[in-house]
């Protein structure tokens, strides 16, 4: 059974990856003419942790990624105060089964490239249509050259982000809702950050009307900082959207000395307008189905996007493993009934945090930090870390 995969990200890898482990064979068709970093640190959950276990990948990750010892330490804008803080480390391990990591996002990418025959690997292949009828699958891609090639599959799979050109095949675009920031998306070396940036540690800093994100990857060699403030004018949703470090440092004047340092040893920025969906109707038409951003575009304040694309890849090898080119549309269409409640939930979770983040100093501020203070938030997302894709999808307990 031939299988195009449309992107090269990370749940277009892992896709590829998980359907070889399955018996079947599967090429990705990505766009840019190498593979490269875009969007630098993510967490790397123990929801994620498992699937790139059962791939044979977990074990690498001490060789690049951070294991965090606490998350999700709150701090106060002005003073530094810590709100609350989670323990990690063997605690996560204790109640999940697997740590919870941070790293560089290219570091994930060549891992799991790595993992891959360069035969499975297409570059320089953007998709510019796709066509299908009962027998097959006909996509259309433009190369850098001005040269065009058409490939036909018995099934293809867009994995190709928030942009996708294999969505509109399904008829599945929706409109892009505009949460009104923006986020400034830095990297700094260690020998220029303050100290406390460089503990195993997911730091939040909350302060009216905005709020910043630090954590070290690659293997502590950097800091990953990430920064959301109202949008003002900008709307452009690119992750490689150039951006002005006098602009960041502006943000946050009057902040702690710690989060002025961090900003102040920035080099340079990246800024992008932050955007989601809500969630789609269908990601399955025929021989067509969707996979990670394109499936599920969400705001980055639950740290799940790439662990859902993880997640996704899974499921969907394990859907297609034993079926043939008769079968598959079947086959996908399990896919989507066992992936998209969960995808979807965790996608509209993602969603009204910054709200909270960012409430003015007063009465609901107060009443915030006491409810952060009494939280288990590493408890309280069992729902998420928990999930096992050999096992039924996990949901939300009612009322969360």
């Amino acid at each position: 059974m031939r299988i195009a995969i449309v992107g090269g990200g990370l749940g277009g890898l892992a896709a590829a990856l998980f359907l070889r482990q399955a018996g079947l064979h599967a090429t990705v068709y990505e766009q840019a003419s190498a593979l490269r970093e875009v969007g630098a640190g993510l967490v790397v959950p123990p929801n994620m942790v498992r699937p790139l276990a059962r791939l044979g990948l977990a074990a690498k990750l001490p060789d690049f990624a951070v294991r965090l010892e606490a998350a999700w330490e709150f701090r106060r804008w002005q003073d530094a105060h810590v709100l609350s803080v989670q323990p990690m480390g063997d605690e996560c391990e204790r109640l999940y089964g697997a740590a919870c990591y941070v790293a560089h996002r290219a570091d994930l990418l060549a891992l799991l490239q790595a993992a891959l025959p360069e035969e499975q690997l297409c570059l320089d292949h953007r998709c510019v249509e796709v066509r299908q009828d009962d027998g097959g699958v006909e996509l259309t891609f433009a190369h850098r050259g001005g040269h065009w090639a058409k490939v036909t599959a018995d099934i293809a799979v867009g994995a190709d982000g928030i942009h996708s050109a294999v969505g509109p095949a399904l008829q599945a675009n929706v409109e892009p809702r505009f949460a009104e920031l923006c986020a400034f998306r830095f990297l700094v070396s260690a020998d220029r950050a303050p100290e406390m940036a460089l503990r195993p540690v997911q730091t939040l800093w909350l302060g009216p009307g905005r709020h910043l994100v630090h954590y070290p990857i690659s293997g502590g060699r950097l800091v990953n900082g990430v920064a959301i403030v109202p949008a003002g004018e900008w709307r452009t949703e690119s992750w490689t959207a150039e951006g002005s470090v006098q602009d960041l440092l502006v943000e946050f004047e009057g902040w702690h000395e710690d989060v002025q340092r961090l900003l102040a040893a920035a080099t340079e920025t990246k800024r992008w307008a932050l955007y989601d969906r809500d969630p789609l109707e269908r990601w399955t038409h025929g021989r067509v189905t969707l996979l990670g951003d394109a499936a599920h575009a969400m705001l980055p304040f639950f740290a799940q996007g790439a662990a859902q694309a993880i997640e996704d890849a899974e499921s969907l090898a394990a859907c297609l493993r034993g079926t043939d080119a008769a079968s598959a549309p079947a086959a996908l269409q399990r896919y989507e009934a066992l992936r998209r409640p969960r995808a979807s939930e965790v996608q509209l979770m993602s969603r009204g945090r910054e709200i909270r983040n960012h409430l003015p100093d007063g009465a609901l501020q107060r009443q915030r930090d006491l409810e952060l203070a009494q939280g288990e938030p590493l408890r309280q997302s069992a729902w998420v870390y928990a999930h096992d894709g050999e096992a039924s999808p996990s949901m939300p307990p009612a009322g969360a």
